[in-house]
């Protein structure tokens, strides 16, 4: 990179930072305003967020070598899964959210839990989730890490502390005011950064028509949408996941719709989110199918991307696509994290401390609760190839280990399972987990059934339990 890219990156962090100090100063006077905006977020505003806080770095390394190894798959099973279950959410699942932040005044994803089911069942879940948290956050910073070093040499070590360090002030400043707000300027970076990636690899390709006829001159099997491992029976579980997920399972998603005024809004914003989902990242993947016909057979199609722009693009156009990059990231862990703060400070330290509920509700605390949270992820991810890398990390996991969490939160928005009490909650979560330990440990699964069955007997057993209790009536509908 040349030296106008290191300022064009200077200036995005100058960006990032002067947002949080911003909204410290102008927009943040207690924890409402931190965790929910005070209930104000607009639904344009918040349906941007939803989107970009959905995605990282990741995009460009794990998902671009199998962009690169795999080809049009992983829009199908990603992408097309995630729009889908929006889609489909947007009608009953998303509004619920705003429904219970109007009726219970709640501030965080699992404060509601405690009055619909009980206060273990509302503990667990919120222990596990945080838990979970700190492996897919740390996952996104190795992910950065890996390409600023595919562009600039830099140390992955180094890396991971610079991202996570911009990370860890401008949230711990500014909440989710200047999370959103950063959301909104890292869109318009990543619009004009994968705009301009696309007509470059177009051009390259030798115009339009070239390149809509790239797929016979492909490696076989790129221009399958359901190519081994990722198959049809993986694409439905991930449709799963990714309903379960991306309509608040995924707790910084929740706090998305959590935020809004009214059910209206929500449904608005997550249609907003879908439709985005649906367009974007075929911008984004369309350069890095190309990848194997201009870089056959390299090595690491981890740094693929990074290969791809230094080749192909200008100085000062490098460190616009690696600043877009960086947006990808710092939108999703700057997010989770203000959400995992909700969490600890709503609902574990309260627990933890039951008469200092008050101190321990304070700004003061709200923020180093918040850097702490941040600077442990950092640690993980110093030491992520113990868990697999990167892409280890994301789906061997995360998206794993959230089915059995999310099922008895999501399940529990919904009349229909008024009947599940804490008892099928507890059961659920721990079958989920078992599953989890048997396919990933002691049996040769396929990749679709590691997976899916954790959350296919989470739900089950959800469902089984429920049914069969006779004691204790039905829950009030939330």
């Amino acid at each position: 990179m040349k030296t106008i890219d290191y300022l064009v990156i200077a200036l995005f962090f100058s960006v990032l930072i002067g947002t949080g100090i911003w909204a410290y100063f102008r927009k943040v006077k207690d924890s409402g305003d931190f965790f929910v905006a005070g209930g104000k977020l607009p639904w344009w505003l918040a349906g941007i967020s939803h989107h970009v806080s959905g995605y990282s770095g990741a995009v460009f390394v794990a998902y671009a070598a199998l962009a690169y190894t795999h080809g049009i798959s992983v829009y199908v099973w990603w992408a097309l899964t995630i729009f889908t279950g929006l889609m489909i959410g947007s009608f009953f699942m998303a509004p619920a959210w705003v429904r219970l932040r109007i009726k219970y005044n709640i501030q965080s994803p699992t404060e509601y839990l405690l009055k619909r089911y009980n206060r273990s069942t509302q503990q667990l879940i919120a222990w596990s989730g945080v838990i979970l948290k700190l492996f897919d956050i740390a996952a996104k910073w190795a992910a950065i890490a890996i390409l600023l070093n595919g562009f600039t040499g830099l140390p992955v070590v180094a890396g991971i502390l610079l991202a996570g360090g911009i990370s860890l002030v401008y949230i711990s400043l500014g909440g989710i005011w200047a999370d959103v707000w950063n959301d909104l300027f890292q869109f318009v970076i990543q619009l004009v950064a994968g705009i301009t990636m696309l007509l470059v690899v177009i051009s390259h390709l030798g115009g339009w028509h070239e390149a809509m006829n790239i797929w016979d001159k492909l490696p076989e099997g790129n221009s399958d949408p359901f190519r081994a491992p990722y198959g049809i029976w993986f694409v439905l579980t991930f449709l799963v996941l990714n309903f379960l997920s991306y309509n608040g399972g995924t707790w910084n998603l929740a706090t998305r719709f959590i935020s809004q005024p009214s059910p209206g809004s929500v449904k608005k914003s997550a249609r907003l989110s879908a439709m985005l989902y649906l367009l974007w990242p075929a911008v984004l993947f369309f350069p890095m199918w190309c990848t194997p016909l201009f870089f056959p057979g390299i090595d690491n199609p981890e740094n693929s991307y990074a290969m791809l722009a230094l080749e192909f693009l200008p100085p000062g156009l490098i460190g616009l696509v690696l600043a877009s990059m960086f947006a990808n990231t710092l939108t999703m862990t700057s997010s989770d994290a203000n959400t995992i703060t909700a969490v600890l400070n709503r609902d574990i330290f309260p627990f933890l401390f039951p008469g200092r509920r008050d101190r321990i509700r304070t700004l003061r605390v709200i923020r180093i609760t918040s850097a702490t949270f941040l600077a442990l992820t950092i640690i993980i991810a110093l030491n992520a190839d113990h868990f697999g890398g990167v892409l280890g990390l994301i789906i061997s996991w995360f998206a794993a280990l959230i089915g059995p969490v999310s099922i008895p939160m999501m399940m529990g928005l919904l009349p229909v399972f008024n009947r599940m009490d804490h008892r099928a909650a507890l059961l659920s979560i721990g079958a989920g987990f078992l599953t989890f330990l048997i396919t990933k440990f002691m049996v040769d699964a396929p990749l679709a059934a590691e997976i899916g069955s954790p959350v296919a007997i989470a739900f089950l057993v959800y469902c089984t339990t429920g049914i069969l209790a006779r004691a204790g009536g039905r829950k009030e509908s939330v």
